[in-house]
């Protein structure tokens, strides 16, 4: 059914990579371009009246836009490209699931979509272990001090139970920064796996993802227990015995 599936004729899409860092695509320190180029691309095929592109950023964000050439990629096929570096553009909404996290200022660009789509890259991270495409979400969020502050295994949880949820999540694991993340520090940091993993259930993709990480660096489900968490809060499955996972090798 392809991206048909997801995205309706008239509807607002927006597609939500990382692009926290600073960083050319080939230091994996964001979502790779070309990727967000295709999604855009298949949205508009599909029938999508518009795509808009942002991230909140940890570095400077029109640095982190164009030196990851998410900008320059989106643009060129007909996304707009939305900023993220003021609190005006973040509305609050309530989190009544959320263990820790009860409130979040979400960016008005999901809030104003019909429906969005989850394009994380898979990395390291040196506070929550690993980012996927639950920790994606801080991206779409003003206060990321909370998380930190108030067990940010548990808030990443938290802020999944949002109701306007990703009605698909694409992991970029063609290239995956296995240390030194988030930012990474050379290309020595940067295993190229050529992968990607495809679903619509947050905590099955993210478990997968983990397990893609495994086979460059060891890394327990504890370690990464913002997954189980957000299980635990209904999101999905850990078990993937109960997907139907479909290989694809080109």
């Amino acid at each position: 059914g392809g991206m048909k599936q997801f995205v309706k004729p008239g509807q607002k899409v927006v597609v939500k990579p990382n692009i926290g860092w600073d960083k050319v695509p080939e230091l994996a320190g964001n979502t790779n371009p070309k990727l967000i180029t295709e999604i855009i691309k298949q949205c508009f095929a599909a029938g999508a009246k518009e795509v808009t592109v942002f991230d909140h950023t940890c570095d400077d964000w029109q640095k982190c836009y164009k030196n990851s050439g998410i900008e320059a990629a989106a643009k060129e096929a007909g996304a707009k490209v939305m900023p993220a570096h003021l609190e005006s553009y973040y509305k609050p909404v309530d989190l009544p699931k959320g263990q820790k996290m009860k409130k979040a200022k979400i960016h008005e660009a999901i809030l104003n979509c019909d429906v969005w789509i989850n394009v994380p890259i898979l990395k390291n991270h040196g506070g929550a272990n690993l980012t996927i495409s639950m920790k994606n979400h801080m991206g779409i969020v003003w206060d990321r001090r909370f998380f930190h502050q108030n067990d940010l295994q548990q808030c990443i949880a938290d802020i999944c139970t949002w109701q306007k949820k990703p009605v698909l999540n694409i992991v970029d694991a063609y290239r995956m920064m296995h240390q030194n993340g988030p930012q990474g520090k050379s290309a020595a940091d940067v295993a190229t796996l050529k992968s990607m993993i495809v679903s619509p259930n947050i905590i099955a993709i993210d478990t997968a993802a983990l397990a893609l990480f495994n086979q460059v660096k060891k890394l327990d489900m504890e370690a990464v227990s913002h997954i189980s968490k957000g299980e635990e809060l209904k999101l999905g499955t850990t078990d993937l015995k109960k997907v139907n996972i479909k290989r694809i090798k080109i």
